[in-house]
């Protein structure tokens, strides 16, 4: 078995909502939607600059639920940008609220996250230095030695 692609698909309160905070925080291009004569959506894919992700409404009878009514996000989407501060008050602007202001991490990249208007969870960052596997761990065990 070969994988070709892997796709994050997200689940959210309000997809058309989503959508244009997508495009104005990121900068997105819709490729294309199915919609529901009631309005419902029922699949949306969105081009992230080459990677596709997908978003749909919430289908209750299907236990397809957003992170707003499951309590808060399991998962976390990474997006690596030219530049993290600035994406990041994008994103602000178009609603979103910071749970980690941006700083400069062990592993060589700046990196913050946001949670979005939908409750998805966002960490975004830029690389500032080639950290070698070897080096990123003595540097994750300082830092965890510095927390305990």
């Amino acid at each position: 078995m070969k994988i070709h692609d892997v796709y994050p698909y997200l689940h959210v309160k309000n997809c058309d909502k989503a959508i244009e905070f997508c495009k104005q925080a990121f900068g997105v291009t819709e490729l294309f939607r199915l919609t529901e004569p009631g309005g419902r959506i029922g699949h949306v894919e969105l081009d992230f600059g080459g990677t596709t992700i997908m978003m749909a409404d919430e289908f209750p009878e299907c236990h397809i639920q957003s992170p707003q009514t499951v309590g808060g996000p399991s998962a976390t989407i990474h997006l690596h940008v030219d530049d993290a501060d600035a994406c990041i008050a994008r994103a602000v602007a178009a609603g979103a609220t910071v749970q980690q202001e941006p700083q400069d991490w062990f592993y060589g990249e700046r990196s913050g996250t946001i949670i979005d208007p939908f409750g998805h969870r966002w960490n975004i960052g830029h690389s500032i230095e080639a950290v070698e596997p070897e080096e990123m761990q003595r540097r994750y065990n300082a830092m965890l030695a510095e927390d305990a």
